[in-house]
């Protein structure tokens, strides 16, 4: 068995764990040296010759000044000095214990993020991420892309330090704080900094002219100065995920498919929503025949909010499950059709726009551009495309709004509780309305569908999934998916059966097809033998997936490999 050398094991360890392991070995080192000088002491200088463990105990009774000494006193002038300076340096090494490990370990005082960076290359340096930073750090593991985070809230530092994160406290607007997160090694920089990115772009491009600058904005008109000024990518998030939550709507009025991912010729995945009204409600999965009747595979479904993975045969289709399915594209289609309303959504029932910011702005264009359909504005500060001026969370402004014969409505308001509220009342005035919402916080995502909704997006899963389809080119259901698909080694499990595989009931995830031999297979029989080489296509949530890789210890692949 080859062994890693030890300098590229403690290069892996971050500055003050080195610290610590230096210290300790460096301790020991002294008391041993200290007990050998003071046992050859007591037997050549005091005539006492004794044991090698009687001595060390004396040197660590000294030393951590619990006492002086059993064997005082010494009669030998030598003996005296050394017991003197052998104590001066027990305080020594006590204070420094104190400063440098016992207490930033438990009060956190005057912690120096720096030096729990481990050594970095070819990272990431991402700069005041404020959309939920967790979500994109883990998103920037699983994807096994290293990173530090330079925020200039240093209680936020230290909070994500704490939780095992790479951040750091310091000014994206600073050479030093750059330097001091290695961007001369670093890869590319992610830049959120709001106001502030046009200046952290320029201080990046005076460090490193060749580095990718990925800069996210919530003001898309913005994007040819930021382009202009040196970064290399903008992405807007809000406004994806407000169009997004537009094309999902304009798909009740027309039979286009939205956001499929093909994984291999004649095989690709998405999502699809059941309509109020579908031939499918109230009908279990078992019952259902969704295969039979359109060819397509059902891997997975959110029911009541939560995911299922695989469905329960005899769980129940409700209006707002969300059904993740696998076939190729006319069997989705056809699927499509039947998650439908028997009564099409007809065009004159229009649609309600509720919030117009920047989510709301870029829904609205898109129904306008898309659909010949009525639309209605609902904004609380009035503007010439706002038709409506009131509270969305209001009975009466969704009843002036026209939310009672509307067909669908986007929640696009950016506060969580409005939008939750403003589900619920849509839902009571309207129970065959389709509620698309948008959500500001990720775990908001099952409040909003369990409070009625039938589509949910939030803007920190859309905000990384841009930045890791940008780093990687990987696509997973489109940047506003909860679901994630990824292609992995089957080698842990050579020579067992689907069955005996456990990869469901251990993480969660569903295999939905098997590439042997360059040949992908989809109708898989639970007792089929998994080959050594084989590479498997799960699916998941973000942490069922994220569960597998760890469980398993596996890196994933980008699906066009």
């Amino acid at each position: 068995m080859s062994r890693i050398p030890w300098s590229s094991r403690t290069d892996d360890l971050s500055r003050r764990s080195r610290l610590i392991i230096y210290y300790v070995a460096g301790l020991a080192a002294l008391v041993l040296l200290y007990t050998v000088l003071y046992n050859t002491g007591m037997r050549a200088l005091e005539g006492r010759p004794q044991s090698i463990f009687r001595s060390f105990q004396t040197v660590t009774e000294t030393m951590t000044t619990t006492g002086y000494g059993a064997d005082s006193p010494w009669e030998s002038p030598w003996m005296n000095l050394f017991m003197v300076f052998m104590q001066l340096s027990g305080i020594g090494v006590g204070f420094f214990t104190l400063r440098v490990i016992v207490i930033p370990l438990f009060t956190g005082a005057e912690v120096d993020l720096d030096s729990r960076l481990s050594r970095k290359s070819d990272h990431v340096v991402i700069c005041e991420y404020d959309r939920d930073s967790a979500v994109l750090l883990e998103e920037l593991e699983h994807l096994e892309i290293d990173y530090v985070l330079i925020s200039s809230d240093e209680e936020e530092a230290i909070d994500l330090s704490d939780e095992g994160y790479s951040a750091i406290h310091g000014s994206p607007q600073e050479t030093s704080a750059f330097e001091r997160a290695s961007i001369g090694n670093a890869r590319a920089v992610i830049t959120d900094a709001g106001e502030a990115n046009v200046d952290t772009v320029l201080t990046v491009r005076s460090l490193r002219p060749d580095v990718e600058i990925i800069t996210l904005t919530d003001d898309s008109s913005l994007r040819d100065v930021l382009l202009a000024t040196g970064a290399d990518s903008v992405l807007s998030p809000r406004a994806v995920l407000g169009e997004r939550l537009a094309r999902k709507a304009m798909s009740l009025y027309t039979s286009e498919l939205h956001d499929t991912v093909g994984i291999a010729e004649g095989l690709e995945v998405t999502e699809i929503s059941v309509s109020h009204g579908s031939p499918l409600e109230g009908v279990s999965i078992r019952n259902s025949r969704i295969r039979e009747r359109t060819g397509a595979n059902v891997a997975g479904a959110w029911i009541d909010g939560e995911l299922q993975l695989p469905p329960d045969p005899d769980a129940v289709i409700g209006a707002n499950t969300v059904l993740l399915v696998s076939g190729d594209h006319d069997a989705l289609e056809e699927l499509g059709e039947t998650a439908r309303p028997v009564r099409r959504r007809r065009r004159e029932e229009g649609v309600v726009v509720a919030g117009l910011g920047e989510v709301g702005h870029a829904a609205l264009s898109v129904v306008e551009e898309e659909a010949d359909v009525p639309t209605t504005t609902v904004d609380v500060v009035d503007s010439p495309d706002v038709d409506v001026v009131g509270d969305v969370s209001s009975r009466e402004t969704l009843r002036e709004a026209g939310v009672e014969d509307a067909g669908v409505i986007l929640v696009c308001v950016p506060d969580d509780s409005t939008a939750l509220l403003t589900t619920v009342l849509a839902r009571s005035l309207n129970p065959d309305i389709e509620i698309l919402v948008r959500m500001s916080d990720a775990k908001a995502t099952t409040k909003a569908l369990r409070a009625g909704a039938d589509y949910v997006l939030s803007v920190p899963r859309i905000s990384a999934r841009m930045v890791a389809r940008e780093l990687r080119g990987e696509e997973v259901l489109g940047a506003g998916s909860q679901i994630r698909i990824d292609r992995v080694s089957a080698d842990p499990f050579a020579g067992k059966t689907l069955a005996e595989s456990g990869i469901s009931a251990r993480t969660g995830c569903r295999v939905i097809a098997i590439e042997h031999e360059g040949e992908l297979t989809t109708s898989l029989d639970p007792e089929r033998t998994i080959a050594a080489g084989d590479r498997l296509v799960i699916v998941g949530s973000d942490e069922s997936v994220q569960r597998f890789l760890t469980t398993f210890d596996v890196s994933p692949k980008p699906l066009e490999e």
